[in-house]
């Protein structure tokens, strides 16, 4: 497993390199110049050139790629084009709320689809089965801000029982910071349920017609033990891995819901440095999100061996 693993982490390199070109050229082939932002829609052409000067944009491209490289072989993000403080440090000083948005919701989408999928299954074709599916497809189809301002009109502005906005630090409690995220995470987390609970029903299905299930029945074994103790850890691979696609997808959905919900998070940070044009923020945030995605991929991959045994690498 260990040069699996090994030849895994490697071949990402090719694809962060192809990441990194082009969201370089992207970015500058995007209209708009950082540098009449930062001085101003009143400022000079010569004082809008100096900017553009002291941020290095009036150097070839090539040259400006090569110095960013440089900078990454380094273990540097660079520093942001607005505030000069390093990329690395603005990217640490959001990745808690979002962390922990990510963390609230995907807890959230598997103890909402593991249930209802289980249910499904069971009892394929019935009532409890329609009403599943026609959740999954709701929660599928209906889009993040819809859920988010429902959530925050019935609960927050009606009952009162969650805040609207806003999120509470971890260092100020555990308790505060999760009733800080309950809107924002069961947002987030539908989509996903939706999508996890079609996945955990259509494996279990597929599972429940295996002979050693029916030989499970004719040994006279329970319902519940025979799907939870046989059936759903032999169905446990394709659920895995839409956690896993899940968990990696969070990082796409917390930028609207970040900006609903006004959550000092990674999306927001992200959605601020575009609408600037804060080159070296979105490359350093793209490069880490796309870190994120390889890493639970590889992490996803690597977990198939304690769910089948059969898998070997």
């Amino acid at each position: 497993m260990t040069g699996y693993a090994l030849r895994r982490v490697l071949s990402t390199v090719p694809v962060f390199i192809f990441v990194a070109l082009f969201v370089f050229f992207l970015l500058r082939i995007t209209p708009g110049d950082p540098a009449i932002m930062i001085a101003g829609d009143q400022a000079t052409s010569a004082q809008i050139e100096t900017v553009r000067e002291q941020l290095g944009l009036n150097r070839p491209m090539v040259d400006q790629l090569l110095a960013w490289a440089g900078q990454l072989l380094r273990g540097d993000l660079g520093r942001s084009v607005f505030s000069d403080i390093p990329v690395t440090r603005l990217i640490g000083q959001r990745l808690e709320p979002t962390a922990m948005l990510a963390l609230v919701a995907i807890v959230f989408a598997i103890a909402i689809a593991l249930p209802l999928g289980t249910l499904a299954a069971v009892r394929a074709g019935g009532v409890a089965d329609r009403v599943v599916m026609a959740f999954a497809v709701l929660g599928f189809s209906s889009p993040v801000f819809v859920i988010a301002f429902l959530l925050v009109y019935v609960f927050a502005l009606s009952l009162g029982w969650f805040p609207t906005q806003g999120y509470v630090p971890l260092s100020q409690g555990a308790l505060a910071c999760l009733h800080s995220l309950i809107l924002p995470g069961i947002t987030l987390a539908l989509l996903y349920a939706s999508l996890l609970a079609r996945v955990t029903r259509a494996s279990l299905l597929e599972v429940l017609s295996e002979d050693y299930i029916r030989t499970a029945n004719a040994k006279g074994l329970t319902p519940a033990r025979i799907t939870i103790r046989h059936a759903l850890s032999n169905a446990a691979v394709p659920i895995v891995t839409v956690i896993g696609i899940g968990m990696a997808a969070l990082l796409g959905g917390v930028v609207v819901t970040e900006t609903v919900f006004n959550i000092p998070g990674l999306g927001r940070l992200a959605t601020d440095a575009i609408q600037r044009r804060d080159y070296p923020v979105v490359q350093g945030l793209i490069l880490v999100f796309s870190s994120v995605y390889v890493v639970i991929n590889l992490l996803v991959d690597l977990s198939y061996v304690l769910f089948d045994p059969r898998v070997r690498y």
